[in-house]
């Protein structure tokens, strides 16, 4: 349900209100930074500073949470209100609730549960922190300006001096970049030139026979060379990768250097020949004290040699009365053996159970015989009937083998 209701807002605002506190976020750090929050806040009590998406994603709920009740006390005692630093180890819900409170009383409008706030992080943490911070700035007398934009200068073409440094193949290459650069723009064409160099090189060279004098104009000349001029000229571009242009930033800051050298070597000068002589006086102060008080050093190194010779002594009378206690507790412990076997055998002396367990097991022993003289007379009795028994079968057979053989005779 609750899930749907949130959909239900996000569809209501739009698509673009679940990255809104990412927005705010970052408007709130801003202001942080006019108001001069890590001074005054981020050193002072030894905290991390804030990302640009600290409160608007979850990171560590506790320390989040720990924060936004630390920034937003901050923030209202830069309204001109008194609120007391929070701990670590206060209730939350009363914390929230005073927070709450001030910010009604700001004039804000508060309309979400406070338990959005207990979890550190979210959409209404980033809100109750930048009307917090907007208060503050308009306590402070803040006020946004419109942003003055530069105007764009530019670019100056570098002109060079037909002294310039410049190669065949770099002037080939600038000539293909900017081929398109002008259209009817005179350029110079190596390869025509070529040609007609290699042309006049198979014509057969005439020598003058008298010398050959000028009949050009000179006014004539020199507008010639006025109006031709600019084309013989190269522009190249300034690159910021220039040798030159490196050369020139080293010599600027090299300048400045030396400028701000002149200007701190003074202050510098000053602040040494000071701790100079702080220096010479604490060690004057330092030998004055150990002049007064070498007396008192001497007895304080006799008193700790005594101390030392007392707790020699001590260690080793300590050392003695533990071997003595173990000595002790030893024979303490034979002791007790030997009074438990004392009273052992004076017990089994004076005891008459043995004598009635002995006299028991005569009794019992009797019995035993009785019936083992029984049990063997038994067995006698019927070993003597098989032994008769036996014989008068013996006897039996005797005669009946005997009676055959008169009979035998007398026929």
């Amino acid at each position: 349900m609750a899930e749907d209701g949130r959909r239900g807002d996000e569809g209501e605002r739009g698509p673009g209100a679940l990255y809104q506190m990412f927005v705010t976020m970052e408007d709130l750090l801003d202001k942080l930074k006019l108001m001069n929050y890590e001074e005054s806040l981020i050193r002072k009590n030894n905290m991390k500073p804030l990302s640009r998406h600290y409160f608007a994603l979850p990171t560590n709920p506790g320390e989040q949470f720990y924060m936004f009740t630390s920034l937003a006390a901050w923030l209202l005692n830069q309204t001109g209100r008194t609120f007391e630093q929070p701990q670590e180890y206060d209730d939350p819900n009363v914390t929230i609730t005073n927070i709450l409170t001030e910010l009604r009383a700001l004039g804000a409008s508060v309309d979400f549960p406070p338990n959005k706030l207990k979890q550190g992080y979210g959409e209404q943490v980033c809100y109750v922190l930048d009307r917090l911070a907007e208060e503050a700035l308009k306590f402070t007398g803040f006020n946004w300006k419109r942003p003055v934009y530069p105007a764009e200068e530019m670019e100056e073409e570098a002109l060079i001096e037909d002294d310039a440094e410049l190669t065949l193949n770099k002037l080939h290459d600038e000539l293909i970049e900017t081929e398109d650069y002008e259209e009817g723009e005179p350029f110079l064409d190596l390869e025509v030139l070529k040609a007609q160099g290699q042309n006049t090189e198979g014509l057969e060279c005439s020598k003058p026979e008298e010398i050959l004098e000028s009949t050009t104009d000179a006014a004539e000349w020199n507008l010639e060379v006025e109006r031709v001029l600019p084309q013989l000229k190269v522009t190249i571009r300034t690159d910021n990768k220039d040798w030159r242009i490196h050369v020139d930033q080293m010599h600027q800051h090299k300048e400045g250097i030396e400028t701000s050298l002149k200007e701190t070597k003074s202050y510098l000068d000053k602040l040494q020949d000071e701790i100079s002589r702080t220096l010479e006086k604490v060690s004057s102060r330092e030998k004055y004290i150990n002049n007064q008080l070498e007396n008192l050093i001497q007895d304080f190194r006799a008193a700790q040699a005594q101390l030392s010779e007392a707790k020699d002594r001590y260690q080793q009378g300590s050392g003695g009365v533990t071997e003595r206690t173990k000595l002790l507790s030893e024979i303490s412990e034979e002791l007790e053996k030997v009074k438990q076997d004392m009273e052992e055998k004076g017990s089994s002396m004076t005891d008459g159970a043995p004598l009635v367990k002995i006299k028991q097991a005569l009794t019992k022993l009797k019995q035993e015989i009785t019936q083992m003289d029984i049990r063997i007379g038994v067995v006698e009795h019927t070993l003597l009937q098989a032994k008769l028994k036996e014989k008068s079968n013996m006897t039996r057979d005797m005669h009946a083998t005997n009676i055959p053989e008169t009979t035998i005779g007398g026929y």
